[in-house]
């Protein structure tokens, strides 16, 4: 049907650019309100009666009847209605309809995708310091980071995904005093054991009894392997710079498995320290000076924030000679943008709101020739675990909190990465333990895989040749239900699309739903395997293609989509 749309959106176009010249490039159609009131709507006519100075209605009645008069409306429109002030209702013929069956089939996994671009667009997401295992926030900036990854993808952009984090500083310097401790035979408790709570590093030392592991797996010599390292542990509990390294090897090798189980590979994993050891820091402060945007003050170094939008100039360089937090964030995006990346999306929590209008401002200042806005944000809310009606905030294994790997084993995978990607990223989200579990339709990823399944184990059924549905006659499909399910398939690739430019993967667990409810309204309404061949082959041929684009959809989200439940 994309091809059907295609046709008559380029006979409208001629039409308003003979009606107005230029008005043929705003073609467009909306979705009627009212889904009884046809297929398409165009509001053109209300659009150019101003300019025009005509009367709306009186120029729809002209375009309405221009249109029926072309070869594409006579061919694919069964009527075009007016209403209210100069509304164009379009209604299609079930061939119309039908042609998405066919569309569906012969793209295969590929229907929704755009051919590349030649554009790069890199992702961040996760991005967490390795001193504990991903907790559930961590899940949720996965699950979208992945799913915005792979729209992206089907827009024919090269993607790559990328985590980054701190493998220096205040963290790593807790997380390894925490460790020694522990491979010294001391536990949370004992007197040796910072209690102070005024004392931001004592009140931040790492309880879980994952650091216990690591301490042990320290003193018997292992070996850990991540994804970016691998590091031998020489089992001297007084060699702090040793245990530094093996624990964050450990705990990356931790990430990787989270990472693993939620099915999720980066293409890189940026570290911070890189960026001082290569000077890209200093290159970056010295950009910044240079161009006279920062001043002294203090025994500060400020950046002139505000001359970029910022409500107020930001520190820099710290009276200690040390650099706040959003420096290093300037080097690491001119990085980016130096790599050849035009487009970069960040997934981060709200927290890091405040970082936007300081790390765009740096980037101008800058002035390497970044645009204004970049990069992009995409800010989650965390997340709020419920099981057995009641709310969960600790694993025994983190010590204070929920891990991603906790809930994908109380659930799935596919539960997971589903459920977080159900609602708009910066809305609270409230992940129900007990009805990620439940095979039943309350359960949303259920309701969708359940869907395919039933479509295959028809598909199965019937035994035949899967190929030869092609070529079906698929005039048979001209129920209310059949139709409006080969409607909701013809939506596919635009809501890619949008989905994409809004960076929204929510939108595609909502389109699934609504897909997978229309399939099983036409399921309940038409039986698939009847005696007459022609009329069989027909509702075959559709419900496969439903089944693809359940399966492209759920590709989409990371999600699995099986043949049997």
């Amino acid at each position: 049907m994309l091809s059907v749309k295609n046709e008559l959106l380029a006979a409208l176009a001629a039409e308003l650019e003979q009606l107005s010249p230029g008005a043929g490039a705003k073609a467009a159609f909306e979705s009627p309100k009212v889904a009884a009131h046809g297929d398409f709507a165009c509001t053109a006519a209300m659009q150019l009666a101003k300019p025009l100075k005509l009367n709306p209605r009186a120029l729809g009645e002209q375009l309405k009847a221009a249109l029926e008069a072309t070869p594409a409306y006579q061919r694919w429109a069964d009527a075009i209605e007016i209403a209210g002030p100069g509304f164009l209702n379009i209604r299609l013929k079930p061939a119309a309809k039908q042609e998405v069956v066919r569309e569906v089939l012969a793209a295969g996994g590929r229907f929704g995708c755009q051919p590349a671009r030649g554009e790069r667009v890199l992702v961040e997401f996760v991005s967490a310091n390795p001193t504990g295992p991903l907790h559930v926030g961590h899940g949720r900036q996965a699950a979208i980071g992945d799913a915005i990854s792979n729209l992206f993808a089907t827009q024919g952009w090269s993607v790559h995904r990328e985590f980054y984090y701190n493998d220096a500083g205040v963290q790593i310097d807790t997380l390894t005093k925490s460790t020694q401790l522990r491979a010294k035979g001391f536990k949370p408790g004992d007197d040796c054991w910072p209690t102070d709570s005024d004392n931001p590093l004592a009140k931040n030392f790492y309880n879980g009894d994952y650091i216990a592991d690591i301490a042990e797996a320290f003193k018997a010599k292992a070996t850990v392997k991540a994804d970016d390292r691998e590091f031998t542990a020489n089992g001297d509990v007084e060699d702090y710079d040793n245990i530094r390294q093996f624990a964050v090897a450990y705990l990356r090798n931790e990430q990787d498995k989270d990472l693993q189980a939620f099915n999720l590979h980066f293409d890189e994993y940026y570290l911070e320290s890189s960026l001082y050891t290569s000077g890209r820091v200093e290159q970056a402060v010295n950009k910044l000076i240079a161009g006279g945007h920062t001043y002294e003050q203090d025994g500060a170094l400020w950046l002139r924030s505000t001359d970029y939008g910022d409500d107020k100039d930001r520190v820099m360089r710290k009276g200690d000679g040390t650099y706040t937090y959003f420096v290093p964030d300037v080097a690491y995006h001119i990085t980016k943008w130096e790599r050849g990346y035009s487009r970069v999306v960040n997934i981060q929590g709200t927290d890091h709101h405040g970082t936007i209008a300081r790390v765009r401002a740096g980037l101008q200042a800058a002035a390497v020739g970044i645009p204004q806005g970049y990069p992009d944000y995409v800010l989650h809310t965390m997340v709020r675990v419920v099981k057995g009606g009641e709310e969960v905030k600790i694993s025994k294994r983190a010590g204070s909190y929920v891990t991603l790997r906790d809930l994908i084993e109380w659930t799935s995978k596919d539960a997971v990465r589903f459920f977080l990607l159900s609602r708009k990223p910066d809305t609270e989200y409230t992940f129900d333990v007990d009805l990620a579990v439940q095979q039943n339709n309350d359960n949303p990823v259920y309701y969708v895989q359940y869907a395919h399944a039933r479509i295959c184990s028809v598909l199965t059924a019937w035994g035949g040749d899967m190929a030869s549905l092609q070529d079906a006659d698929l005039s048979a499909l001209h129920g209310p239900q059949a139709q409006a399910l080969m409607l909701q398939l013809a939506k596919y690739p635009e809501m890619l699309t949008a989905a994409t430019e809004g960076e929204a993967p929510h939108d595609v667990t909502f389109y699934l739903r609504d897909l997978a409810a229309s399939y099983h309204s036409y399921y309940d309404a038409e039986r698939i395997l009847v005696d007459d061949d022609t009329v069989k082959r027909a509702r075959l041929a559709l419900i496969a293609a439903t089944a693809q684009v359940l399966h492209n959809g759920l590709a989409v989200l990371g999600v699995s989509a099986p043949r049997r439940m």
